[in-house]
């Protein structure tokens, strides 16, 4: 056997093991109850704990780091990180219940074995007890002993006693049905499990009688080496498995990554090279995942941006070639202007019409530049909207329009209808409606002595605005096309305009979540009909 464990001192006394009674009950060394450690209180003026200090200041470095991660790598530690939480979580649950049912076992084996032997009494002999060591009864890894209650401690000559004290004193002088178990030794060197159980001791080396009995404590110490080193062991192998599943984790997570990444690289490669050539392209899509929904969005993206762009630049080609005809008529104007004064000027009456003719170029190239400023805000939706009354926007553009058109009837129907919208932008639409219809209403030479007046028909019900004019109509292949940008019929190239009227018409009644369209009247002439939806079904 190794030293004597006799002045091993009592450590890592686990709860219900120092001294339990028959019923489990825990007991300190001297089986009085243990007292229970309370918090440290904090020293005064010391408002500050540098422990929670250093682990906010630990966090925000982990926060920082995380960051700068990419979402491959932070896919790879997440995966690497929760597997090793649960490995170890296990693995930690595992350990403890081994070795808390290893020490369960052990215990109940040694109070069984004990009281066994101190009920039958060999054990107690002093005869038996001090000329048979613990060897000869086969029992190597086992000290054994006898604590008398007068302090005594009796065993083999040729053998180490176990480690005897208050408790096992306690037993010994109890004589109830009290026993007591508790570890001895150190914690990382040689160290025992210590049962002492209630015997009656013979202090005679002949037989006594029931009146010559003491009484004592029968103590047995076992060594917890086997139970260390198959701790050791499972821990090893707990270690190792947690390591390999930490590290397959990290490459599993490493292949998830890679596979489920691989369409959003797809996809920040497309984005990069659109940025980089301005491709519009849709990208590829495949499955129906998140990434492939992002994928898609993508390319809804792409198509409206390609639109958008095909419109800008359909907008600025025709709007090059629509504000070079004024241009050119304004320059050419000059040009004569300037020639002729060279040459001694022109009459007056000659010099004001060519005036007259600049300045009916540049009114035309005003209304043209307005137009298209207009066009250009290629907004969804009108942004400020505020609550107007249609009624009030179509009466002022009829007085508008019929000052400038007095030889046209107008008859007007207008019903309050209150919508969320631009006044400015739809005071325009519904102008150029009105002007469309007094230009094609308006007979092209003098009007004869008692011919009824053209006439153009307004009215507005229910949020719907219908103007009706009394010119030719619209032919048949030209409807489909009458709201486009720069679009003029045939019949329409000698009348003045820019082609962008009912355009920016389409446009106000777009933004605000309307419809226009036009048809033929049945009595002749032209209809267009505007619908606007009611403030109270609009949205903002």
């Amino acid at each position: 056997m190794s030293s004597d464990p006799s002045n091993f001192p009592e450590y890592a006394a686990r709860r219900g093991d120092p001294a339990r009674r028959g019923d489990g009950s825990p007991n300190g060394p001297d089986g009085a109850q243990q007292p229970t450690t309370g918090p440290r209180p904090e020293r005064p003026g010391n408002s500050t704990n540098p422990f929670t200090a250093t682990a906010a200041r630990t966090q925000s470095w982990w926060r920082d780091k995380l960051h700068h991660l990419s979402l491959h790598a932070r896919v790879t530690l997440l995966a690497a990180v929760a597997v090793g939480l649960a490995v170890a979580l296990v693995s930690v649950s595992a350990y403890l219940t081994v070795r808390q049912q290893m020490y369960r076992n052990l215990d109940n084996s040694l109070v069984d074995r004990a009281s066994q032997a101190a009920k039958k009494g060999v054990l107690t002999n002093l005869e038996n007890l001090q000329e048979i060591p613990p060897d000869a009864l086969g029992l190597s890894d086992i000290q054994l002993g006898l604590y008398t209650a007068d302090g005594k401690s009796l065993g083999a000559a040729d053998s180490y006693l176990p480690p005897m004290g208050p408790t096992e004193l306690q037993v010994a002088r109890s004589q109830g049905s009290e026993y007591s178990v508790r570890t001895v030794g150190v914690a990382n060197g040689p160290h025992f499990r210590v049962v002492a159980v209630p015997a009656q001791y013979c202090p005679y080396r002949t037989r006594c009688s029931q009146d010559d009995l003491q009484p004592a404590a029968l103590v047995v110490a076992q060594s917890l080496r086997p139970i260390d080193q198959t701790l050791h062991n499972l821990g090893i192998v707990l270690w190792a498995v947690g390591l390999l599943g930490v590290i397959g984790a990290a490459l599993a997570g490493n292949a998830i990554a890679q596979s489920g990444l691989r369409p959003l690289a797809r996809l920040t490669g497309a984005a990069e090279h659109i940025a980089r050539t301005e491709e519009l392209k849709p990208i590829p899509v495949t499955g129906s995942d998140e990434i492939s929904r992002l994928a898609q969005a993508f390319n809804a993206m792409l198509a409206a941006l390609a639109r958008s762009q095909d419109r800008q630049r359909r907008l600025v080609g025709d709007a090059g070639h629509e504000l070079r005809t004024p241009l050119t008529s304004i320059r050419t104007n000059l040009d004569l202007l300037a020639q002729a004064d060279k040459r001694g000027g022109l009459r007056p009456e000659d010099r004001q019409q060519l005036l007259d003719d600049v300045r009916a170029q540049m009114d035309e190239l005003t209304t043209l530049i307005g137009d298209l400023t207009e066009l250009a805000r290629d907004t969804p939706q009108v942004r400020d909207a505020e609550l107007i009354e249609l009624s009030n926007v179509v009466e002022d553009a009829v007085i508008k329009v019929r000052r400038r058109a007095p030889q046209l009837d107008w008859e007007v129907e207008i019903t309050p209808f209150p919508v969320w919208g631009d006044e400015r932008l739809l005071g325009r639409a519904v102008t150029n409606l009105l002007d469309n219809a007094a230009k094609y209403s308006l007979p092209e030479g003098p009007a004869e002595e008692g011919a009824p007046k053209p006439k153009v028909t307004v009215r507005l019900l229910d949020g719907v605005l219908t103007v009706t004019d009394s010119g030719p109509g619209i032919a048949e292949a030209d409807l489909p096309h009458v709201f486009e940008r720069f679009y003029r019929s045939s019949e329409a190239r000698s009348l003045p305009g820019s082609g962008l009227g009912l355009a920016i018409v389409k446009h106000a009644a777009e933004q605000h979540g309307g419809m226009i369209y036009a048809r033929n009247a049945p009595g002749g002439g032209a209809q267009f009909t505007l619908w606007l939806p009611h403030a109270a079904t609009a949205g903002r």
